[in-house]
């Protein structure tokens, strides 16, 4: 049976000229190693360590944003490949948002948690994100906030969230804090 290889970018969200990011490639696997590809093409393999590889990006530059992927291959198991993460590269020009969690970051199981990001801007909408999913969660613009009305295990982790304006472009604003939400 092929593993299920994991993607996603560490610290989340789209990166700003110069910035700098991590694409973690992640398995339950003992060994093996990982090959990271950008737009079909074969860029780096590393070893694995502890069921994961990390590939840096530091002084992002446009040539850096894309299309990854992550190719296992293994010992026993074969190969097996992750889903498509897309990288964007952007210039930050909105205002850095705040995320708050409520009614705390340390919750209960079933309990309501409202994840509230608010930026000085009117027109703008969010993304949601949680560190290790490549998925985020959009807050549109009407709202500034997202609920989860019975919290599980499985959604505490580091969570982040920034905004952007689409008119006749997107503007960004840069990653805000990130909180981390323990849920007992």
């Amino acid at each position: 049976d092929a593993p299920t290889i994991s993607i996603f970018l560490k610290p989340p969200g789209v990166i700003p000229p110069g910035g700098s990011t991590t694409i973690c490639c992640s398995c339950q696997c003992d060994n093996g190693k990982f090959t990271l590809h950008k737009d079909g093409n074969q860029l780096h393999t590393l070893e694995l360590r502890d069921g994961r590889a990390e590939f840096s990006i530091s002084n992002a530059t446009q040539n850096d944003r894309g299309v990854y992927s992550c190719l296992y291959q293994g010992g026993d198991t074969g190969s097996a490949h992750s889903r498509h993460l897309e990288v964007k590269v952007q210039e930050f020009s909105l205002p850095r948002p705040v995320l708050a969690i409520l009614p705390g970051q340390d919750v209960t199981a079933g309990a309501y948690v409202m994840f509230r990001c608010t930026i000085t801007h009117s027109e703008a909408g969010c993304f949601l994100y949680l560190e290790g999913q490549i998925e985020s969660t959009f807050i549109p613009k009407e709202e500034d906030y997202f609920n989860i009305s019975r919290v599980l295990k499985g959604d505490e982790g580091r969570y982040s969230c920034q905004c952007f304006t689409r008119n006749d472009t997107f503007k960004w604003s840069a990653v805000s804090q990130s909180l981390d939400l323990v849920v007992r």
